[in-house]
């Protein structure tokens, strides 16, 4: 039995959206028992109607909420009946597999750092989400962890994105491609300058430097850059993808003509919208930890949830943490 400790008051739509995500999670695998962490009194009330999987879900009673207007780092140390200490002390001391929160992004990358601690040999951790490229989907890492990088950290994110990638997506030998503004190994800044051979030199299959039209061109399976470049890679992919929705609707609502063509197309439209939709596949797993971290997007809807605790299941099955020791010890060690 896998055991995930779920955030119940993170992000926008908590509880609601967590308790019947945690249910949905619940429901498709008869193997998961989850915890949800809050209050007790606000979680249990939504718990009718599931006396189906009640008994592989428990209510850890978690007082203290960490917001996004707290800081990060003084919450974690002083709000200690909160979710995210209570969940990640759960999963250091091995009762738990696994932690999943929507919340505050801070306070799930300084619970990491400071509750659970790094890996071995890792300088730093680093948050690698699975995002949509057309043929399926590929790591970004960094997203946003480390928005001021040494050249050292870009190799190490590569090595643990190509370890997330075998272990979990089961790509066998994934290609690593790093962020430029061209493909030349001359290109790019001082820290682009200074990675590149550093990451010829690492124990992965580098592909070169990738630029920013070719990010979605399934070039690579990971793709490393600074946690700064990463996490505008990041918002403007989903600006973008909502603003060609957005247009392909107005569009096909503007005539009669375009209304049937929209119409008889809509099946193809659906199928496009669950291929980009990056939830499908969960959060960003904080990699480069003492134990499996998920960060669910803010935003997340109980699907989105239920898909963040199954790829932390995943991880958590699949001995990420583990992997991703082996592989930096292999680096080290070269």
């Amino acid at each position: 039995m896998t055991h995930i400790y779920l955030d119940a008051m993170g992000g926008d739509n908590a509880p609601v959206c967590t308790v019947e995500g945690a249910v949905e999670a619940l429901r498709a695998d008869p193997e998961l028992k989850i915890t949800l962490g809050g209050p007790r009194n606000e979680i249990e009330k939504l718990l009718s109607g599931t006396e189906d999987v009640q008994d592989r879900l428990d209510v850890d009673d978690c007082p203290e909420i960490i917001t996004n207007h707290d800081a990060p780092v003084m919450a974690i140390r002083q709000k200690k009946g909160s979710a995210q200490v209570k969940g990640m002390l759960l999963v250091r001391e091995g009762g738990a597999d696994g932690f999943v929160s929507a919340g505050s992004t801070g306070a799930t990358l300084a619970g990491g750092m400071f509750r659970l601690g790094r890996i071995s040999g890792v300088e730093r951790p680093a948050l690698a989400p699975m995002l949509p490229n057309g043929k399926g989907f590929f790591c970004l890492i960094d997203c946003g962890a480390n928005v001021d990088c040494l050249p050292a950290y870009l190799p190490q994110f590569g090595v643990m994105g190509a370890a997330y990638v075998r272990a979990v997506q089961g790509v066998e030998n994934p290609r690593v491609g790093l962020v430029n503004i061209g493909a030349e190994a001359e290109k790019g800044n001082a820290l682009c300058k200074a990675a590149y051979p550093l990451m010829e030199q690492a124990p992965f299959h580098f592909v070169g430097n990738i630029e920013g039209r070719d990010i979605t061109a399934d070039l690579a399976d990971v793709v490393v850059c600074d946690g700064f470049s990463g996490n505008l890679i990041l918002k403007f992919m989903e600006g973008v993808a909502g603003t060609l929705m957005g247009m392909i609707k107005k569009e096909i609502l503007a005539d009669p003509r375009s209304k049937l063509g929209g119409l008889m197309a809509k099946p193809a439209f659906r199928r496009v919208k669950k291929a980009m939709d990056y939830t499908e596949v969960g959060g960003a797993p904080l990699l480069g930890v003492q134990g499996v971290v998920v960060k669910a997007h803010g935003s997340s809807n109980a699907h989105a949830i239920a898909c963040a605790v199954r790829q932390a299941a995943l991880m958590a099955r699949k001995n990420l943490v583990g992997a991703i020791e082996t592989e930096i010890s292999r680096q080290l060690n070269a």
